[in-house]
């Protein structure tokens, strides 16, 4: 931060107790904290599955501020987390039938590992938001509890100059807060580390999915209007044998970096994530191609080597995107890699599109 919270900053106010989750109010010396409880209902988990396929994502938010999660007193722990709503119930569930608080920071919707990364989850937010809670009214001690993931973020030595807090970073994974706490607040070597097992790559598969059909499916539109209009045959007749192909090219580069890849991670050859979504874009573009052989054969060398340059393509982007919920990776690798790869795809699609342009006028 480096310096002290801007004048203006840090305005009193408490979040609404309107809100679907909020069971009740506790009154405080700085009024009245909404209760939420540690159990979540049918609302809650539909909210969870709509996200995760990409679903009203931006607006899955909770009010920034403090939190009463059961009947905490004035030594109750202080948790923080994100406004992003599954992060905030994946706490209060985690710490069901217990007594704290639970200030919110207002990251934009984006969850504590991510929101850290952009800044959201930061320093500055923190003392902000210590102020505008009036925290040091409600609470006898000076202790925040802040998630480990969310470390990159906060400078626990400036928090505690500007606003008299220490920092302790709790464990990596939510579900071991209960331990965490029972041990007085200090992590075995086990809660340390972050693991990323099959599940965890599996239910990030819709979401990814669903953003990079964002993107590709204008790119597939445009390549069948292009294909309808200039390949030499009726409209519907010219979309169906030029527009298919590099239509179901780029789909088979969506499903290559957003399903396999993460499915095989860390078994797919390779360090960068570019390499590795290309990697699986050709191994599935050549089990398809051989499978759809014999449809292939009336379409020139130059129209099929398109196909493949735009699943490659395609693929290498989605399958480098992943780095962003991966702990493979590293802040700066992503950088460098970002930087060498980009170029590289858009040029490789670029060129596939062009080819494919020419080979419309030479069948």
């Amino acid at each position: 931060m480096a310096k002290p919270v801007p004048e203006g900053a840090g305005v009193f106010r408490l979040p609404s107790a309107k809100q679907s989750f909020v069971l009740d109010t506790l009154l405080t010396p700085v009024g009245a904290v909404p209760v939420v409880g540690g159990e979540l209902v049918w609302r809650d988990l539909f909210g969870h599955y709509r996200v995760r396929w990409n679903i009203g994502r931006d607006r899955f938010t909770v009010e920034p501020g403090l939190y009463a999660l059961g009947a905490p007193d004035n030594n109750s722990h202080v948790m923080v987390t994100a406004n992003y709503k599954m992060s905030f119930d994946f706490l209060r569930r985690a710490l069901s039938g217990s007594d704290v608080w639970i200030l919110v920071l207002d990251t934009k919707g984006v969850n504590v590992w991510c929101a850290a990364g952009e800044g959201t989850f930061g320093t500055e937010e923190l003392v902000d938001r210590i102020q505008a809670s009036r925290l040091q009214e409600v609470v006898s001690h000076r202790r925040l509890i802040v998630p480990q993931l969310g470390a990159t973020g906060v400078a626990a030595f400036e928090v505690k100059k500007y606003s008299g807090f220490s920092v302790c970073y709790g464990p990596v994974m939510v579900r071991d807060l209960p331990s965490f706490l029972e041990n007085k607040c200090r992590a075995t070597p086990e809660m340390r580390i972050k693991r990323f097992p099959f599940k965890e790559r599996l239910v990030l598969i819709p979401v990814d999915s669903m953003q990079a059909l964002k993107q590709g499916l204008p790119v597939i539109f445009a390549l069948l209007l292009l294909a309808g209009f200039t390949g030499g045959l009726p409209f519907l007749e010219g979309m169906r044998s030029y527009g298919f192909p590099p239509a179901f090219a780029i789909l088979t580069g969506i499903a290559a970096g957003t399903i396999v890849t993460p499915l095989l991670l860390p078994w797919i050859p390779g360090r960068a994530f570019s390499f590795k979504g290309g990697f699986c874009g050709l191994v599935l573009f050549i089990l398809l191609y051989i499978s759809f052989s014999s449809s292939t054969l009336n379409y020139s060398v130059l129209a099929q080597f398109s196909w493949l340059l735009m699943t490659l393509t395609v693929s290498s982007w989605f399958g480098m995107a992943f780095t962003g919920a991966s702990t493979y990776t590293s802040l700066n690798g992503v950088r460098k890699e970002m930087l060498r790869a980009m170029p590289v795809q858009f040029a490789g699609m670029l060129t596939g599109i062009a080819f494919w342009t020419a080979s419309l006028w030479m069948d």
